[in-house]
C-alpha cells in the first residue's frame, strides 16, 4: 500500500447517454479515453483525461441514486477547466452541442466562458491571464 499517493478530488458525470458523452467529451475538449468499462444494459463507465485532468463519465444507476442533471433544472456544481485552450474548446463545445452561458471574455485577471454540455452539466473554461 502506497501511503504516499496525494489526494485527489475527481469529477464523476453522470449522463443519460454515456457513449455519446464521451464522444462530445472528445470532440469538444479534446478528451482521451484512457479505459472504458462496459456495463450491463449498454452502459459505461470511462475515464477521460481532458488537458491533463481526470474526469469519470458513467451512465445513469437509478438503482444506486446515480442519475444525470435535468437539461432544463439548475445544476448545484460545476466543472471549472483551467486551460490555455479555454477559447478553442469553447468554440468546439458550441459546435458539438453546448449551450453558451456567458461567452468568453476577460475579466480582471482571468479570460473565462461558461457553457452547458448536451448532458446537463455546466462548465466554465478559462485561464488566469
Amino acid at each position: 500500500m502506497n501511503n504516499h499517493q496525494p489526494a485527489a478530488i475527481i469529477p464523476f458525470l453522470t449522463v443519460h447517454d454515456g457513449k455519446k458523452a464521451v464522444d462530445f467529451y472528445k470532440q469538444a475538449f479534446a478528451a482521451n479515453e484512457t479505459s472504458r468499462y462496459d456495463l450491463p444494459g449498454d452502459k459505461i463507465s470511462a475515464v477521460l483525461d481532458i488537458a491533463g485532468a481526470t474526469i469519470y463519465v458513467g451512465d445513469e444507476e437509478p438503482e444506486f441514486g446515480n442519475l444525470s442533471p435535468a437539461k432544463d433544472a439548475p445544476v448545484p456544481v460545476r466543472i471549472v477547466l483551467k486551460t490555455m485552450e479555454a477559447d478553442i474548446f469553447f468554440e468546439r463545445a458550441i459546435a458539438a452541442g453546448a449551450v453558451a452561458i456567458c461567452p468568453m471574455t476577460t475579466e480582471a485577471d482571468w479570460r473565462m466562458g461558461k457553457l452547458k454540455d448536451p448532458f446537463g452539466h455546466i462548465w466554465e473554461l478559462g485561464y488566469e491571464l
